[in-house]
């Protein structure tokens, strides 16, 4: 790799795992412009990685067993059922994931980047200007820096994609997600009604919430990570785009709020009613489901990984696992390129088709699970594994697909 100059826009998870690739890889420089001042560790929502991924990622240097997680084997469907406190249960699939909280991983992720690299906290990039051979950021205040090659790691509302010549933007699948997190020791009973390895999906006309425990703030403890999945009653109380961080509480219409309570009293048992009233005002928000697949993830002196390259709805379960994947295969592309352009061409053309199809995946799972469900309560195991395997397996990437080499995925 040539040691120029290398600029990572935006310090999250993403951002962190491009900085760590980039210096292995041999970077001269390496700076990340992070655009939030406060810390980022406090982030405490959910998130999975597939088994499969998980050893392809520790191999790759970005997940060790130290950084706190939960052990998921099972994923069961719940339906209400008069009677029944947490539901009859239609079916159960496997479910072989690690659940991680978003801090704790960030955090792990941010220790791993050498001091060699600088990383400015609360430091906004108002503007990327491509050149033939390099990019110039323009900072918040005026400033400017010249960069050799410029990674755009700034999720959903990327500067860097904006600069490209597609420019494409997210687009609203017509649905919303309600999360929450409430800690373990405020769960309903009785304690064996939901069992600590289960990815419990509760399900109705028009939706379902999945819940999985997750580590607590700061590795401490275990939380429920529930994330509810409807479209709103009126289409005027959609989200927009810019509300895709999420809304706390605060912020939420109460015309939203009131819809949400319905549908979990009209359609969830009881304990999963529970879970959802208990957890606390502070510790839940709304956001718009969103996606997005740019035509390109590489562009002269512009590569994109991460929500900047494809947003793909939270059902494809693969969380953080392509944004870790880009930065893997970035690392491999510049550590084995002759110069930028080889190793941006390269990498486009890895990581454009591994967009692409993680992507789609969450389009379908998003038509079968929300937009048009099925029968639930008509149901049971053989019934379930053939509607999953419809919606789900075609192209055998839930949670991610597999790694392949440096020009291949």
């Amino acid at each position: 790799m040539l040691a120029g100059r290398v600029a990572v826009v935006g310090g999250s998870i993403a951002g962190c795992a491009a900085a760590l690739a980039v210096a292995r890889a041999g970077a001269g420089e390496v700076v990340v412009f992070e655009r939030a001042g406060g810390r980022l560790a406090d982030r405490g929502i959910g998130l999975a990685v597939h088994d499969l991924r998980y050893a392809e990622l520790e191999a790759a240097g970005h997940l060790d067993p130290g950084i706190p997680w939960v052990r998921l084997t099972s994923r069961p469907w719940f339906v209400r059922e008069d009677g029944s406190r947490a539901g009859r249960r239609v079916g159960a699939l496997p479910f072989g994931f690690r659940s991680y909280n978003w801090g704790s991983l960030w955090s792990a992720l941010r220790a791993r980047i050498p001091p060699s690299v600088a990383y400015e906290r609360g430091t906004a990039v108002e503007r990327v200007l491509p050149g033939p051979d390099g990019a110039v950021l323009r900072l918040a205040g005026g400033r400017e820096e010249r960069f050799d090659l410029v990674i755009g790691a700034d999720g959903y509302r990327s500067v860097v994609r904006a600069a490209t010549r597609d420019a494409t933007v997210p687009g609203y699948a017509g649905y919303l997600a309600w999360r929450g997190a409430l800690p373990e020791e405020g769960l309903p009973g009785p304690a064996g009604a939901w069992a600590r390895e289960e990815a419990a999906t509760v399900v109705f006309p028009g939706g379902h919430m999945i819940v999985y425990r997750i580590p607590g703030p700061g590795g401490t403890g275990t939380s429920a990570n529930w994330v509810f999945y409807t479209t709103p009653a009126d289409p005027a109380h959609a989200l927009t785009v810019d509300d895709a961080a999420g809304l706390p509480p605060s912020r939420v219409p109460d015309a939203l709020t009131a819809y949400h309570r319905t549908v979990v009293d009209a359609h969830f048992p009881p304990y999963w009613q529970e879970v959802v009233r208990r957890t606390p005002k502070d510790a839940t928000y709304v956001q718009p489901v969103l996606d997005l697949c740019v035509p390109h993830y590489g562009e002269g002196r512009l590569v994109l990984v991460g929500d900047a390259a494809a947003v793909a709805r939270p059902h494809s379960g693969s969380g953080a696992v392509k944004a870790l994947q880009d930065a893997t295969v970035l690392e491999r592309c510049l550590a084995s390129a002759g110069s930028w352009a080889e190793a941006v061409a390269a990498y486009d053309a890895a990581r454009t088709p591994a967009g692409r199809a993680v992507v789609g995946l969450g389009r379908r799972l998003g038509r079968a699970q929300v937009r048009a469900t099925p029968d639930w309560a008509a149901m049971d195991q053989p019934a379930l594994e053939d509607w999953w395997q419809r919606a789900a397996e075609g192209e055998g990437s839930f949670g991610g697909q597999a790694l392949g080499g440096p020009r291949e995925v």
